[in-house]
């Protein structure tokens, strides 16, 4: 592999890291795994748009209600924010080591083709949804730009580009030629077909368009370091949290009372509008929970120790690819038509419960292995294909993949030296 100028310089010890990003990550992988969860049911329909009510359709309803407004369309956005934010920090942890922009963009791109490997083979084996290679196709396509945008063409853009995004989302399905489900295909090697083409049309197409603004966004608050000094930007953290959330909820409602059979749109043109406002909300909606990730940060970092609750969603953000791809795992083992065969026995509820216990037990593992001194094994692999075999870094510091023994802080305190760590930019874009 042809060597880079951009050198690994080992992973960041978790004391120097900024809370707020991986904080944010952890949480928001709840509402990954609800969003994701319920796309495993199927079966005969009795509400309409591809949802399945059994069991209770009441409470049904209600869920189906509650997760479009505050879940569907929002937790991806305030993902692509953190990616975008993550791509800044990365270039800002390089420079400091006095490694040139275009060797980082060169590294960003290659990391990115990666990425849509990863995200090809989860569509591949798991589930069609993947989002990974969506954000590695944007690293690829986008890595200049990201970096050498102003400011002001990163806000304009990300503005300009939600517009035609909310009418393309209001008639994706029915230009879509693709509507069998490869959850409810019992045949593996079909489901498989149908999933690597509902990832192409949906995940690296229709989401890298989506997910564009979201990361400009990203960009534009990494510069002023928004969620690595939440405490000096506190008054514009509580402003975006209200009034993101707030957009979110007002403009999710009415396309939640469509989904949930609660009203009809008297013509397709106020369906298109309720669809599109709901898109369009969405954005602020991931604007606002990152700006909480943020005040909480503010709040725990006041304290003179984390908490047990903190740590563990901490850890879960840090190994968010890895939780995220053991989502998919047991979500085919329990709900997939080609795996457990729950998805057409239980009703939204009760594949919300499913989700959430998943998500539980990520976080319980995340937990455990940062206890242990261990990376997530997603990062560890994609870190490895990004920079190769380790090698000898300039200036006499060791540039190889970090120990994944307990003393890897002690280590990386050795290499760097407590200043100079603290120094460096926390994230190394995950």
């Amino acid at each position: 592999m042809e060597a880079l100028d951009a050198r690994p310089i080992g992973a960041v010890a978790v004391s120097a890291r900024s809370l707020a990003p991986d904080l944010a990550r952890g949480a928001m992988l709840l509402l990954i795994a609800l969003a994701n969860a319920c796309l495993y049911q199927y079966g005969s329909s009795s509400l309409g748009g591809g949802w399945w009510l059994k069991g209770n359709p009441l409470v049904d309803q209600v869920l189906l209600l509650v997760e479009t407004i505050f879940v569907r369309d929002r937790a991806y956005p305030m993902y692509a924010l953190l990616f975008g934010y993550g791509i800044v920090q990365m270039l800002h942890r390089h420079s400091r080591r006095g490694v040139d922009e275009i060797a980082v963009c060169r590294l960003v791109r290659r990391r990115g083709w990666w990425m849509v490997l990863i995200g090809f083979c989860h569509a591949l084996l798991l589930f069609c949804g993947d989002i990974i290679g969506a954000y590695g196709l944007i690293a690829v396509l986008l890595a200049e730009v990201l970096f050498r945008a102003r400011d002001r063409t990163l806000l304009i853009t990300s503005a300009l580009w939600v517009v035609p995004i909310a009418l393309f989302r209001g008639l994706e399905h029915r230009l879509s030629p693709l509507h069998e489900t490869a959850a409810a295909t019992p045949d593996a090697l079909h489901a498989a077909v149908i999933r690597v083409a509902q990832w192409v049309q949906g995940s690296v197409i229709g989401s890298m368009f989506m997910l564009v603004p979201a990361v400009l966004l990203g960009v534009w608050a990494a510069r002023r370091r928004i969620l690595d000094d939440p405490e000096r930007h506190q008054h514009f953290l509580r402003r975006a949290a209200v009034i993101g959330i707030g957009v979110a909820a007002i403009g999710g409602l009415p396309w939640a009372l469509v989904r949930a059979t609660w009203w009809r749109p008297s013509s397709d043109a106020v369906s298109l509008l309720a669809g599109g406002a709901h898109t369009f909300s969405g954005y602020a909606g991931g604007v606002g929970y990152a700006a909480t990730a943020g005040l909480i940060a503010i709040r725990v970092q006041a304290r003179e120790r984390r908490g047990p609750l903190v740590g563990a969603l901490a850890a879960c953000g840090q190994r968010s690819m890895t939780c995220y791809l053991l989502q998919s795992v047991v979500f085919v083992a329990v709900l997939a038509a080609y795996g457990g065969g729950l998805g057409n026995r239980l009703g939204l509820a009760e594949i919300a419960l499913v989700a959430t216990a998943t998500w539980v037990l990520t976080v319980l593992l995340a937990d455990a292995m940062s206890r242990l001194g261990y990376r997530g094994p997603a990062e560890l692999l994609l870190r490895r294909l990004t920079y190769g075999s380790p090698v000898t870094a300039s200036r006499g510091q060791s540039a190889g993949v970090p120990s994944q023994r307990s003393g890897q802080e002690v280590l990386q305190q050795r290499r760097d030296g407590g200043s100079q760590r603290a120094d460096i930019h926390r994230h190394d874009g995950g």
